[in-house]
């Protein structure tokens, strides 16, 4: 964890002050810049030292064998892991014969800066070689967001106190040795070099090389050019082998004078494609970035993310860190997801090798939601990806007895990845939540396109599904038995509530579809029985309560389930799954993530606010967060049941999760998830946002500390804003005409709002009706808001 404040607070950037070794490899993941298709962990230009080396490209990956102490039916045979390919960041300095290291000599000074709003990586150091020569270095890297395959680095070094000579070395260089991943040594033998060289080129002023995977059999090209403003008699040459190609700058500077180098770098892969067609993309791409240049790639990286933050903006005013950690946040889910096409978010994005880049179910539940609201184009793309695998899913369905599709629970490509079955195969609720993120995006889109071409046929798949897993009692009641829900420390159970109501809204929604392409549907085999079947299905499906305390069961028969002694678990057993026996946790009241909490957020049309209170007070003495995932969506309901102070700190926890890295994990990546939880705390938390029943709803409700929250939606094409402040709320439309108009509800009351008439109505007071809430012993919200200055 980073205990003390690593970043000073910003509202629109992420600045280092000072190089910390200790948490070089957090860093690395907080600084990475990514597009959705290249990804650039913040390593230092001249690559040593590091904490993680990493380049990433979306889905490109080695298969690895998944071991097993005993094998079963239908275990997955091989999992797919991320891979490090060619990185085109390293830019090493010579100070008359001196490297450029940070280790030696004396680092004068240091800062890097994440801008926000420029989309670039900012660093300047100051830097006195061993032998007493200084040099001041300013570089800027960018990964675009208007040219896919393209990354640059502007590197500009000054001399300080007398004339230096500079060796500029920039290199491409593949198969880079890694810190070990896995203490299997079949996987590290796998992942031990996975690029096999097919290609190198060399020009005068760059380069190029095409690797393939040993086993997965993907190719990749990384291609560099140069572009060098220094004094005459600048010498500039090339040298390639198999895995690295090198071009050499070299100069002399007099005091105040400048070397400058613009390095261009371009990335393509595929499975498909032929050497020699890759080796054209990835030149043509730097064709593109030179046509544009450097100042060129700068205002189009600009131009981009004002429009992004001009829809998707969040103002905070009562807690700054807050206000920086939200934009942060925004910023990576943008990154992860902006130029995927039709390629997956993945749960750390292009940041790091973090859960082997794979993507969960956290990317329709915690990610989509967000873009669907502030970047929808993204959702298509993704929407699209799950498609793109509906085959892959099927034939998993199919080797487990199963009709419909039964998409995987992490995945790089498509198929199941996980070797451990419980909290994998039967956490079969990743179907509804790929769902609801088509019935959202539709809903918040009016895509009626994307709904027919894919959505049609995602929701018939997942709906048959749930009628072959599930089964009708004796009493004509639909249960859903065997599977995991949210929460991995309650694994196969009967009726998880969670599972059942997202299963519900499932079949509702594709029996709904049906109706209205009934042509499509009929060739895809659906009959008005089938359909039928579906609907009593959703209106029989079984919810457990417990009539005696007045709860829901998170599963059947989860309260007569013996305690957790919390009492006597001490701080440093937790996550617990580390330090117990999943035999132990999967017996007991004891809950890593929200999971009915978690029901209650999306479904909350299923609970009256009476069972919200009583389920929210229950559950939150049992849920000990050893999970990421949860504080989010427990601010969320905090919130929403008369709690906003409790969360208010929930919601500090999940936005400050990677500044602060309070889980510890950082170094791996970034935690999307959480990241766009802090969006969810604040706009369906404080907010009140909710999309249930077709419309938009908003319940808002600041905490103490806070002023104003101000955030921006789009809505059927519109651009809504909402401004919360402690007693009312605004409602008002931009960039709309003259007769466009959003229905609305706040809390109970109905509302038009058009481009020429904002609303602003009062915002009722909070009503707790129960106790306070009490959390685990020791396991309290991990960051609560700093002492008021007087």
């Amino acid at each position: 964890m980073i205990r003390e404040r690593a970043y000073p607070v910003d509202p629109w950037h992420v600045r280092e002050t000072r190089l910390d070794m200790d948490v070089l490899a957090q860093s690395e993941s907080v600084f990475a810049l990514s597009n959705g298709h290249v990804g650039l962990r913040g390593n230092l230009d001249e690559g040593e030292p590091h904490g993680l080396p990493g380049t990433y490209l979306n889905s490109f990956y080695e298969l690895r064998p998944l071991p097993y102490a005993e094998a079963g039916y239908g275990f997955p045979e091989s999992g797919q892991t991320i891979v490090n390919v060619t990185n085109g960041k390293l830019i090493r300095l010579l100070v008359d014969d001196e490297p450029l290291d940070v280790r030696y000599g004396e680092l004068l000074s240091h800062e890097r800066i994440l801008d926000l709003r420029a989309g670039t990586l900012h660093r300047d150091l100051h830097w006195r070689s061993p032998a007493g020569r200084e040099v001041k270095v300013r570089s800027t890297r960018l990964v675009s967001f208007t040219q896919r395959s393209v990354a640059a680095i502007s590197y500009e070094v000054e001399a300080v106190d007398g004339p230096l000579r500079l060796i500029v070395q920039s290199e491409l260089v593949a198969n880079e040795t890694l810190p070990p991943q896995s203490n299997d040594p079949r996987v590290a033998a796998v992942l031990e070099s996975p690029l096999q060289s097919e290609e190198e080129l060399t020009t005068p002023d760059g380069g190029q090389l095409i690797h393939r995977t040993k086993v997965s059999g993907l190719r990749v090209a990384a291609a560099m050019e140069h572009e060098v403003h220094g004094p005459d008699r600048t010498t500039i040459e090339s040298e390639g082998y198999e895995d690295w190609v090198r071009t050499t700058i070299a100069c002399v500077i007099k005091p105040g004078e400048k070397l400058r180098v613009v390095k261009y770098l371009t990335y393509g892969w595929s499975s498909r494609r032929s050497l020699p067609a890759l080796r054209d993309q990835v030149g043509a791409a730097l064709a593109g970035a030179r046509l544009d240049g450097w100042d060129g790639l700068c205002r189009e990286q600009r131009g981009y993310l004002d429009e992004f933050w001009d829809a998707a903006d969040v103002r905070v005013e009562g807690d700054p860190e807050v206000q920086q950690a939200v934009r942060f946040g925004l910023f990576h889910v943008l990154q992860a997801g902006a130029r995927a096409e039709r390629r997956p978010i993945s749960a750390k994005g292009l940041t790091g090798p973090g859960y082997d880049g794979h993507a969960f179910w956290d990317t329709e539940m915690f990610v989509l939601p967000v873009l669907t609201y502030t970047q929808p184009s993204a959702v298509r793309n993704a929407l699209h990806w799950r498609h793109s695998t509906l085959e892959l899913a099927q034939e998993r369905a199919e080797t487990l007895n199963l009709k419909g599709a039964a998409f995987p629970w992490r995945t790089i490509e498509g198929p199941e990845s996980s070797g451990y079955w419980p909290a994998g195969t039967a956490a079969f609720h990743i179907a509804a939540d790929i769902a609801d993120a088509l019935r959202r995006y539709v809903l918040v889109t009016g895509d009626t396109d994307l709904e027919r071409e894919i959505g049609l046929e995602l929701l018939v798949e997942t709906a048959r599904l749930w009628r072959s897993i599930g089964h009708h009692d004796r009493h004509g009641r639909f249960h859903i038995d065997g599977v995991t829900g949210p929460d991995e420390y309650t694994a196969i159970k009967n009726d998880n509530v969670y599972t059942n109501l997202m299963a519900q809204r499932n079949l509702l929604a594709a029996a709904e579809v049906v109706m209205r392409y009934r042509e499509d549907a009929f060739h895809l085999g659906v009959t008005d029985e089938e359909a039928a079947s579906w609907r009593d299905a959703a209106t029989s499906m079984h919810v457990p309560y417990d009539d005696e305390l007045e709860v829901h069961q998170q599963v059947e028969g989860f309260t007569r389930l013996q305690e957790w002694d919390f009492a006597h678990t001490p701080a440093e057993k937790y996550p617990l799954l580390l330090h117990y026996p999943y035999f132990d946790l999967y017996r007991k009241q004891v809950i890593k993530q929200a999971d009915l909490v978690l029901a209650m957020h999306w479904r909350g049309d299923a609970f009256t606010p009476e069972e919200k209170v009583r389920n929210f007070l229950y559950y939150e003495r049992r849920t000990v967060r050893d999970s990421s995932l949860s504080a989010c969506t427990q601010a969320v309901l905090a919130a929403e049941v008369g709690y906003p102070e409790l969360a208010h700190t929930y919601l500090r926890e999940a936005a400050l999760m990677d500044l602060h890295d309070l889980n510890e994990n950082t170094r791996d990546g970034v935690h999307m998830a959480s990241l766009a939880g802090a969006w969810l705390a604040l706009v369906g938390g404080l907010g009140g946002l909710r999309d249930h029943d077709g419309g938009l709803s908003f319940a808002p409700r600041l905490s103490s500390r806070l002023s104003r929250l101000e955030f921006s939606l789009q809505w059927r094409g519109l651009a809504l804003r909402v401004d919360v402040r402690p007693h009312q709320t605004t409602y008002s439309l931009r960039h709309g005409g003259p007769d466009d108009v959003v229905e609305l509800r706040h809390h109970d009351q109905v509302l038009r709002v058009t481009c020429d008439e904002p609303v602003t109505v009062p915002v009722p007071p909070a009503n707790p009706s129960g106790p306070p809430p009490e959390q685990p012993p020791g396991r309290s919200p991990l960051l609560r808001l700093p002492e008021r200055e007087e």
